[in-house]
């Protein structure tokens, strides 16, 4: 019997789903190639620390581990693939934990995998990638205590929301979200035990290290942030956020979370939780959030809308046939917005069309002030690194045999300089340096400038920093990100102040 009816084992379903969604993640996420920020995180893993300028550890460490072997754009994308897996399993799982048979765990797996914003954390290594599973699967721990299970289990949340800080700080926001929820309902008896304190202290744990390295270089993600929102990222009112959210989770597909939304509103032992998610969108408005910052916390509400629908739906097998058909639809329509199994051409046809269609603006969805790319700009990412490491390779394989010995190259940002790092090994390159985020931390490496490769920027130009420079070549590629198209390649020599001076002034978090 088809388990849209009720009668497939339900038992089976989150492992099924879970296994088919990696599999699906494997082949349609290696294509254009490494993403700028993938780049750096692998980069940044390969300098292993408790945590970087703008991100924890976790995601740059898994990154570098995926490429101990050389570059490989498989094995990389294979690490959000096993989160996207992680997630539609815990997804599937919260469905049965919420009361619901194989119909609400089949649909809430569904909704998990075709969500777009889901989906796009779930196709590139990303820090977001992380609370993909950990942030459900917190809130799985914790609706198993809510619901009258061992006590004991806050020490499962409290592990699974410190090994979330590892990936990404934004949960500290839902943490937050999820404790006021509880203090606002009568579940806030299970936080006056021994074990909720445990449970803390288990997080706290596992937590620390990453927030005593930002202590020791003085915050420096605090210092990132406040730049980026005063100059880089795009600030956007309350109804433009929240009608963000809804084309993220894809506008039909963000009706099973609504129903989930009200659902739970109606469960007074899982109220807290619509609390939280309402609380958590309040405080993403108020800081001027990123639209994706809180997209982790979707599997949930899928989850119980899931079990909704299969509550309005019982005995009607038309009726669930045709939610089941309808959200496969539109998910396999938006898919190639969120995943690179198109040509370029097509992708930004296709892009076109159904943007069109579905009455929305690209620039409504941009989250920096920036031009727009011929392809979205994650697309547009995935370009051009390749060429630019060959291209500076080639400039410094021109210098005289004595400047090759003392060359350095500098970035501007830190996409050229963990490209160029990354992928430039081969050809013998020097490190990369720039004033870009963990790029300036790392320093100047005893590089004294007297012959510098600049990738990009003025050089100095405006800082009288070197006596002459001559334009070596200039890099550009198809499909590139607008701000590596035509971009500068120069030789510059005779550095007038000590680069160990100049440094400090070069500082760029944002």
């Amino acid at each position: 019997m088809s388990w849209w009816t009720g009668g497939f084992p339900a038992s089976g379903i989150p492992a099924v789903a879970a296994f088919a969604a990696f599999l699906l993640h494997l082949p349609g996420n290696p294509h254009y190639g490494f993403f700028r920020d993938e780049l750096y995180l692998i980069v940044c893993g390969q300098h292993p620390q408790w945590g970087y300028v703008d991100q924890p550890a976790l995601a740059p460490l898994l990154a570098a581990a995926s490429q101990v072997f050389g570059p490989s754009l498989v094995l990389l994308r294979a690490v959000p693939a096993f989160f996207a897996a992680g997630a539609v399993y815990v997804a599937a799982r919260l469905a049965a934990e919420f009361g619901g048979a194989a119909f609400s765990q089949a649909v809430a797996a569904l909704a998990v995998f075709f969500a777009p914003v889901l989906m796009a954390f779930g196709m590139k290594v990303s820090p977001d990638m992380v609370g993909l599973w950990l942030w459900p699967l917190a809130v799985l721990y914790l609706v198993r205590v809510a619901q009258g299970g061992d006590p004991r289990g806050w020490l499962a949340v409290g592990a699974a929301a410190g090994v979330a800080i590892h990936g990404k700080y934004t949960v500290v926001f839902f943490l937050f979200s999820l404790l006021a929820g509880l203090l606002l309902t009568p579940t806030r008896k299970l936080l006056f035990t021994r074990w909720f304190a445990f449970g803390c202290l288990t997080c706290a744990v596992i937590a620390l290290p990453s927030f005593l390295w930002q202590a020791h270089y003085g915050f420096p993600q605090l210092e990132m942030l406040r730049n980026a929102e005063h100059g880089k990222n795009a600030i956007v009112g309350p109804f433009t956020f929240l009608m963000q959210q809804v084309v993220l989770t894809g506008m039909a597909l963000a009706l099973v979370w609504m129903a989930g939304l009200a659902w739970l509103l109606s469960r007074p032992d899982l109220r807290f939780l619509a609390y939280a998610f309402v609380l958590l969108m309040a405080l993403m408005i108020a800081l001027h959030a990123k639209h994706y910052y809180p997209g982790d916390v979707y599997a949930y509400l899928f989850a119980a809308g899931a079990v909704a629908l299969e509550g309005w739906t019982r005995e009607r097998r038309v009726v669930r046939f045709a939610l089941t058909v309808g959200i496969a639809v539109m998910g396999l329509l938006l898919t190639p917005v969120v995943m690179p199994v198109l040509p370029e051409p097509q992708m930004v046809s296709y892009t076109s069309w159904l943007f069109d269609h579905l009455g929305v603006e690209r620039k409504t969805l941009a989250t920096e002030k920036r031009r727009e790319d011929k392809l979205a700009s994650d697309w547009a990412g995935m370009h051009g690194w390749t060429e630019l490491a060959a291209t500076v390779a080639r400039v410094y394989q021109s210098l005289p045999e004595a400047d090759r010995e003392r060359a350095l190259i500098a970035a501007q940002n830190y996409g050229e300089a963990a490209a160029i790092d990354f992928l430039g090994r081969p050809y013998g390159l020097p490190r990369v340096i720039s004033g870009h985020n963990q790029y300036f931390l790392w320093g100047t490496h005893g590089y004294s400038g007297e012959v510098t490769i600049c990738v990009g920027g003025d050089c100095g130009a405006s800082m009288h920093l070197f006596d002459r420079c001559e334009r070596a070549a200039v890099f550009t590629a198809d499909w590139v990100q607008s701000e590596e198209e035509n971009l500068p390649i120069t030789v510059c020599r005779g550095i007038r102040k000590p680069l160990s001076e100049i440094w400090p002034k070069v500082k760029n978090y944002r």
